[in-house]
């Protein structure tokens, strides 16, 4: 018995040392990757300060203010250097990055890109710009982290075919934004590189999963930046941000590496066909998105990736002045939205109708369904083990704890939770912030009826929108700004989003308005559908956003991005005339 009870404690102890021994290790990569984020910021800020003492007289806010379309025409006569407003952009960059922690890496390489472009014959259509790329989007020589600690050992070895066509069309990749831990967050946080903050309320998250994106393109440090979306990661940032986002159809843009693979991002989320990411621009307003399309959709896109239809952008859509026929609907029916979301909906209707356009009700069907049958199944079809093996030998960042701690209920346990459960569905409407990792395909029969499902689905929400025939769609989008913290609290209060995503159709962020006084006063009485604990969370999490951006969102058929930027140019040219 001796033997035994010391054998016993001998291995408990070795046990304790060895998971001491792993924490250790971990700490020590996040400490090594924090430090080569703090020197390349240092040998950033260098490069800016030598600039300045060589061009002494540069004006910044000039600069800084400069829309898109009036800088690449600066940049193009000539009146303004490449070299200029690259270090503009760095020196704001620096600002920025210091008070929200949005950026990952600065991008040393975009000196030499800089030097590249000046001795081309043929300008692009992005000549000088600096443009900001999402953390997980390729670039050689660096890492794609998504905030895992498994990620920091492997560099990048080629460009993303995104990035091949951005350098090609002149623009400088300078620097690579911030990311929730896995992306499965639309927070901004991980424990590698922190928190990332709401350049307009330090309180308030900037969205995710491109919140780092949002933080530096709202804050000034970034003219354009390019952002993924599978469900709300480029509109929930744009919104809580006060940015222009567009999520196009998934396969509009590529989504390959340099190296024939799909992005990180896909693999990380354990995402099957039904629901794509897509990659899309974040900028601040809409004839910036739609210039980045153009640029992108090129013959050097269409030929470094095949899979892309070599559809190129449709200026006489998106130029079109014609009155169109709009769908409209202020919630969903799923999860209420603060009232200042559904005020900017009927604002907006209003206007579109007082400028000649044809406003017609719509509502979506089964939302509940489409929540937790295609979207949440798509993505724990397996119980979540795909998605918790991104964590082997990580710490989990806290906005996560919730559902890492749901998914690692043993499979027994679920089934016991769901029975429970069912009887509740209608009346909890399904709310509750992890319930839906219970719903597992149990066979490939089963996995393969759910692809059909979505399917299914897609013909009948189609049908619909063409029985009313409808050019675009105005709806809601989830926001305004949570509090840091809260999303990982409300998980499927993303259904405003996520509905597109599940039917991949482009749709697009623009912001109408802000938060008023009004608005904060009728919260007070908000109590959503049931005023339960997820209906009381939502309300915390938005209190307290008095003059932060109100946002909708815009919504064309697959493959009708034009369309949709042509209808989202619509909406922020007449709110800007309120």
């Amino acid at each position: 018995p001796s033997a035994a009870l010391a054998l016993l404690c001998g291995s408990a102890a070795a046990v304790v040392v060895w998971k001491w021994l792993g924490k250790r290790q971990i700490q020590k990569k996040i400490e090594e990757a924090r430090i080569t984020r703090d020197e390349g910021v240092k040998k950033m800020a260098k490069a800016v300060q030598k600039f300045r003492e060589q061009v002494p007289s540069v004006q910044t806010d000039a600069i800084l203010s400069l829309p898109l379309l009036e800088l690449t025409g600066r940049l193009r006569e000539g009146s303004l250097s490449p070299r200029t407003v690259l270090y503009t952009y760095l020196e704001k960059a620096l600002e920025v990055t210091q008070q929200t922690n949005c950026l990952r890496h600065f991008i040393p390489e975009c000196e030499e890109q800089l030097q590249e472009i000046q001795w081309r014959s043929e300008k692009g259509l992005l000549y000088g710009i600096p443009v900001s790329i999402k953390d997980h989007i390729g670039h050689k020589g660096h890492l794609s982290t998504c905030g895992l600690v498994q990620c920091l050992d492997t560099l990048v070895q080629e460009d993303s075919v995104l990035v091949k066509v951005l350098k090609r069309q002149g623009a400088i990749p300078f620097a690579m934004t911030n990311v929730p831990q896995s992306l499965f967050n639309y927070d901004c946080s991980n424990p590698i590189f922190g928190q990332t903050l709401n350049p307009f309320n330090h309180q308030k998250s900037p969205g995710g999963s491109s919140g780092g994106e949002g933080a530096l393109i709202a804050g000034g440090g970034s003219i354009l930046g390019i952002g993924s979306d599978i469900g709300g990661s480029i509109r929930l940032p744009s919104s809580f941000c006060g940015l222009c986002g567009l999520k196009p159809t998934a396969e509009r843009l590529s989504l390959l590496s340099g190296l024939g693979t799909r992005l990180l991002n896909v693999d990380v989320c354990s995402c099957p066909t039904p629901v794509p990411c897509a990659l899309g621009p974040m900028a601040r307003d809409v004839d910036s998105l739609a210039l980045c399309m153009k640029a992108l959709l090129c013959k050097e896109m269409f030929q470094l990736d095949p899979t892309v239809p070599p559809i190129p952008f449709d200026e006489e859509v998106y130029s079109s002045s014609a009155p169109l026929r709009v769908g409209y609907y202020d919630t969903d029916g799923y999860f209420p939205l603060p009232p200042c979301m559904r005020r900017a909906v009927r604002e907006t209707k209003r206007a579109l109708e007082a400028a000649g356009h044809q406003l017609v009700p719509f509502s979506p069907p089964r939302i509940h369904y489409v929540m937790t049958e295609l979207f949440l199944k798509t993505f724990f079809a397996d119980g979540g083990h795909a998605w918790l093996d991104m964590f082997t030998g990580d710490i989990v960042d806290p906005n996560l704890k919730p559902q890492v701690n749901c998914c690692k209920i043993p499979r027994l346990g679920k089934k016991l939770l769901a029975l429970i459960l069912k009887p509740l569905q209608f009346l909890l409407l399904l709310k509750v912030k992890n319930v839906a990792m219970v719903f597992i395909c149990r066979s490939v029969k089963e996995m393969w009826n759910h692809h059909h499902q979505t399917q299914v689905y897609r013909t009948e929400f189609i049908a619909r929108w063409r029985e009313l025939q409808l050019d675009v769609m105005l709806c809601p989008v989830l926001g305004p700004a949570f509090t840091t913290g809260y999303p990982g609290k409300l998980l499927t209060a993303i259904s405003s989003t996520m509905l597109y995503n599940v039917l991949n159709f482009p749709a697009g962020v623009v912001p109408v308005s802000t938060v008023t006084e009004a608005d904060e006063e009728e919260l007070k009485l908000y109590q959503g559908c049931c005023d339960d604990p997820w209906d009381r969370t939502l309300k915390q999490a938005v209190a307290g956003a008095v003059g932060l951006p109100v946002a909708l969102q815009c919504v064309a058929l697959p493959w009708q991005e034009e369309l949709c930027l042509r209808f989202m140019k619509e909406v922020e040219t007449l709110s800007l005339e309120k």
